[in-house]
């Protein structure tokens, strides 16, 4: 019966008032058939609806059946915790931000009273099983639920329900920290796990061409104010990047920084994690606004040309065990990931950045990274003079040297990755070497690759 009236969405105060019905019910139940036990139940819930003089609001953690997270949730969370949180005898305590304090929410099935105007508001802060859920699916979804006494119906919907919203939103803009999100097992109920993002790189300290970092800044800060022109020519607010070239030419570094340009969360997409078309949508789903999506090395991730295994020349029924197996640890395909990411279900959130990596582009589908899709292609090269002389201005804080000029020509002659240029310049910088020892190992180095590639 305490929970039928929990239910009912009455107050603790009323609830307590309402106690000694139920006992002369626990006396009554033991005695009577299940039916007229039902009937019973039924007329007791409709005696607490017409007599109780308490409205409900309830905001759970996703928007019905959607599965897409709610965005008043959060702004509820945010401001229960900084104006409520005084009155919950059980708190959780959360770094939202490295700088900050400890953010505090209030714990499940606690109570906290909030006022506004001279009215008096109960939340209470509950989970329930989700109406959809499966088997698999041990998730139990949150939610708030808002009390307060019929006459403050209209202050309550027309004035105090912006108030926590609004409020929650500057609390977490002050408190927000940036994350970095992978996707994990789906039987957990959730999607994405995430640590924070904390990744110092810039296009300040990005060693690249200064017309390709200009023009990508430029598309970046075009996109980022797009939001009109988007909703005008009829298109999903996000863009596509493709980054491609060989290992260690800064890929990775190149994503960081587009992040902490444009002050996006990151998501980290393992397409091998994933088991089916439909858990990659859910997946999308989950992500929010204001996001890069990242697929590294694509090429690995998927065989995404549609042939899912190749026809092994020797052993027929080796091949039928290899293409069984496969099919069953994964069966996401080409057109289930380009509907994730360019069809109907991509418009469910808006500005997005994807960005997929690769090694080798020549092997992906054409499909997959065409225009409109893959909006902005970038090769990242081998490093060439002018990448070193940010290198140079990184890690030695110098703009001009005399083996300036020794170095240009051997980065002319040979392929060597930023990578290598930046562990050349690194190896004694980090026992307090001077500048000319660190220039000279960097020569060294390009020496040494340029006699390799003789060979």
């Amino acid at each position: 019966m305490d929970s039928l009236l929990i239910q009912a969405g009455l107050s603790s105060a009323m609830r307590k008032n309402l106690k000694s019905l139920f006992f002369v019910w626990a006396f009554v139940r033991s005695s009577i058939s299940v039916e007229l036990k039902n009937m019973f139940t039924a007329l007791l819930r409709r005696m607490i609806t017409f007599f109780n003089p308490y409205h409900v609001i309830e905001v759970y953690e996703y928007r019905s059946e959607f599965m897409v997270r709610n965005k008043l949730y959060s702004l509820a969370k945010a401001y229960l915790s900084n104006a409520c949180s005084h009155g919950a005898n059980k708190l959780h305590a959360e770094v939202k931000s490295l700088n900050g304090r400890p953010f505090l929410t209030i714990a499940e099935q606690e109570e906290v009273v909030d006022t506004f105007q001279g009215a008096k508001l109960w939340w209470y802060a509950s989970s329930c099983k989700p109406k959809y859920s499966t088997k698999s699916c041990n998730r139990e979804e949150r939610f708030y639920r808002l009390t307060f006494h019929k006459k403050y119906r209209k202050l309550v919907e027309h004035e105090y329900l912006t108030h926590p919203f609004h409020e929650g939103r500057e609390i977490l803009a002050c408190n927000r920290q940036r994350r970095l999100f992978t996707n994990i097992s789906p039987g957990t109920g959730y999607s994405w796990t995430c640590v924070a993002f904390d990744h110092p790189a810039t296009f300040d300290t990005l060693a690249l061409d200064p017309t390709t970092k200009r023009d990508i800044i430029e598309d970046l800060m075009s996109f980022r104010e797009g939001k009109e022109y988007y909703k005008k020519i009829g298109k999903a607010w996000k863009r596509g990047y493709l980054l491609y070239g060989p290992p260690g030419t800064g890929k990775s570094t190149m994503i960081a920084a587009i992040a902490n340009f444009l002050g996006y969360d990151v998501y980290d997409l393992e397409l091998t994690a994933i088991k089916n078309n439909m858990e990659l949508k859910k997946i999308f789903l989950e992500t929010s606004s204001k996001s890069v999506i990242v697929i590294e090395d694509i090429d690995c991730s998927l065989n995404l040309t549609g042939k899912r295994v190749k026809k092994m020349k020797k052993d027929k029924d080796e091949a039928e065990k290899v293409t069984e197996g496969y099919d069953n640890a994964n069966t996401v395909t080409l057109s289930g990931l380009l509907n994730s990411i360019d069809g109907l279900w991509s418009a469910c959130e808006d500005e997005k950045i994807i960005i997929f990596t690769t090694n080798h582009v020549e092997k992906l589908d054409p499909a997959l990274i065409r225009r409109g899709r893959m909006d902005v292609h970038i090769e990242m090269s081998y490093c060439t003079f002018e990448a070193f002389k940010v290198f140079a201005r990184n890690y030695l804080g110098i703009e001009t040297h005399d083996l300036f000029s020794t170095i240009e020509k051997l980065l002319l002659e040979v392929n060597v990755s930023p990578a290598d240029v930046a562990e050349g310049l690194m190896s004694r910088s980090l026992r307090n070497a001077d500048v000319d020892e660190c220039l000279a190992n960097l020569v060294e180095v390009l020496n040494l690759a340029k006699k390799e590639m003789s060979k």
